[in-house]
């Protein structure tokens, strides 16, 4: 039985910086955070992975009629999984063809949802695929573990599920374990489509795609680093309209996913007990390589990539074998588990933390050319009960330490209007965040064309 965070003591509380964003810093806000996160279970990862691993083959084009071998036996076992935790689980599938998929196949994705007790529309999505591969990845039928991918992001969200599910949030949150991504990104498509066909107010999803090992294929180590990749200029609706007003007024660093990397970043370093470092990477996945999470920008939605600090190249995507000495393939031996629970601790702190807080404010506006002062106006944000204005230098990475609180009940018919006088709109990036009673913040919006959390075209509409 769920149980409220309030039964637990568990005050959560989300920052923009520790120590430059200047939230109030409540009395076990952090104790709180950390100890949700730290219920995250290094051995039920190990063992996760390990059943994951013995499905022979997760390949996307594998039996989804075999019980015991195939993408079909993993898709029963993950509907399970989540069922025993009481969440409503079900299958999203769509029959999709591509270049990697020759001839039209049936491809699902398992959903579980955790329904916020008071906005239940407003969604937190965390991913990871399930599928996985060998060198060729048109070989179905060659034992493919893909431990590491994307078993431990598979493993992360599931362990996320079962920490998270035992308490109650005001927000939904949405737990996908995604298929077909080494096919093409088709689970992250279907996931977007599933959730623009049904209203879904999707604040952030968090994708893991592979979080399950510290060193690299040269020995290189990384073993207290996450990157967390995000897109600049954002993907959905970048046309020519939007691409002139960020050349004249900026916004091509104020992407949603952008500032959702932020809010990472600066909760990871207010949560030193979970003993990792965000290193944020803008750019919207690696050199010239994709995640699901790409297709879910695409829909317009805000997305980041949870991955590790140096790639395994040897043990990732290969046939199993041995040369000259040095052995390949994606295998459980090869993961550092340890690291796996810290990322999948920082999940359930981020998840948390954001289904806590009311939504990011809308039509966040900045005014101010010809003029000393700057005036930022927004529409008021469901269970509101305070927003905190922050602003920063244009070429500063983080919010500043300079900040404005405005009351909810300043608000008039729904619009909310603030003016910093002496504060000159040409040399600032401005930003609002919504906040509840209980000081949960949401990530802050730029005031700056593409900036705002929903899709483009709703927010026209």
């Amino acid at each position: 039985m769920p149980m409220t965070l309030a039964a637990l003591a568990l005050a959560l509380f989300a920052a923009d910086h520790h120590h430059a964003a200047g939230h109030d810093h409540h009395p076990g806000v952090a104790a709180g955070l950390e100890a949700l996160a730290a219920g995250v279970s290094e051995d039920r990862l190990r063992s996760d992975v390990d059943t994951l691993v013995g499905f022979g083959t997760r390949h996307t084009l594998s039996s989804q009629d075999d019980p015991e071998r195939g993408i079909g036996a993993a898709w029963a076992w993950s509907e399970a999984q989540f069922e025993a935790l009481g969440l409503e689980t079900m299958r999203v599938c769509d029959e999709v063809t591509g270049r990697r998929i020759p001839e039209p196949v049936r491809v699902c994705n398992v959903v579980a949802i955790q329904r916020g007790t008071e906005r239940p529309d407003q969604m937190i999505l965390l991913t990871g695929h399930i599928d996985s591969r060998v060198s060729d990845v048109m070989d179905a039928v060659s034992d493919a573990p893909g431990a590491n991918d994307d078993g431990s992001g598979t493993a992360g969200v599931l362990e996320a599920a079962r920490v998270l599910s035992r308490h109650k949030f005001p927000a939904t949150i949405v737990y996908a374990h995604l298929t077909g991504e080494e096919q093409g990104l088709f689970g992250g498509r279907i996931l977007a489509a599933h959730a623009r066909a049904n209203g879904w107010q999707v604040i952030a999803n968090l994708n893991n795609d592979i979080i399950g090992n510290s060193c690299g294929s040269d020995g290189h180590c990384e073993p207290d680093v996450v990157r967390l990749f995000s897109e600049g200029p954002r993907r959905q609706g970048y046309d020519a309209g939007l691409m002139a007003a960020q050349h004249r007024l900026g916004g091509e660093n104020d992407a949603p996913s952008r500032g959702l990397s932020r809010y990472v970043d600066a909760l990871a370093e207010w949560l030193p007990g979970i003993g990792l470092d965000v290193r944020p990477i803008w750019r919207t996945d690696r050199w010239g390589r994709g995640g699901d999470h790409i297709e879910m920008l695409a829909a317009g939605y805000p997305a980041v990539r949870f991955t590790v600090g140096v790639e395994d190249y040897d043990h990732q995507h290969q046939d199993l074998r041995t040369e000259d000495g040095t052995f390949y393939g994606d295998v459980a031996a090869e993961m550092d588990f340890a690291y796996l629970a810290r990322v999948t601790a920082l999940n359930v702190a981020t998840a948390a933390a954001l289904a806590s807080a009311p939504p990011p404010p809308s039509g966040v506006e900045a005014e101010g050319a010809v003029s000393t002062d700057t005036t930022l106006r927004w529409e008021a944000a469901s269970g509101a009960d305070h927003y905190k204005i922050v602003w920063r230098r244009t070429d500063a990475s983080q919010w500043g330490a300079d900040h404005r609180r405005v009351d909810a009940d300043s608000c008039t018919d729904g619009q909310c209007e603030v003016v910093l006088d002496g504060v000159r709109v040409d040399d600032w990036i401005f930003g609002v965040a919504s906040a509840s009673a209980d000081h949960h913040y949401s990530p802050a919006v730029a005031a700056v064309p593409g900036g705002q959390y929903a899709p483009l075209e709703e927010r026209a509409e």
